[in-house]
């Protein structure tokens, strides 16, 4: 049996960053939702923009992950 050291180490590094950034993409869009919030409850505004923003972040959170499920069922 012959392992590939360098390729198990790039495929452990590219997983450890890609997942950072999902967490990183996912507490963005939950802190734009808590702004969106207390934009509505000062009464500032409906925040609109903020809930513009976590849909994008939790929209390119669940491409990720389908992304990988496809890539884990074509094998």
């Amino acid at each position: 049996m012959n392992i590939k050291w360098a390729a198990l180490a790039e495929t452990a590094g590219v997983s450890l960053l890609v997942t950072v950034a999902v967490v990183v993409v996912f507490a963005l869009g939950n802190l734009a939702l808590s702004r969106r919030e207390a934009a509505v409850a000062s009464g500032t505004g409906r925040g609109v923009p903020a809930l513009v923003a976590a849909g994008v972040c939790f929209a390119a959170c669940t491409a990720v992950v389908l992304y990988g499920i496809s890539l884990i069922a074509s094998k």
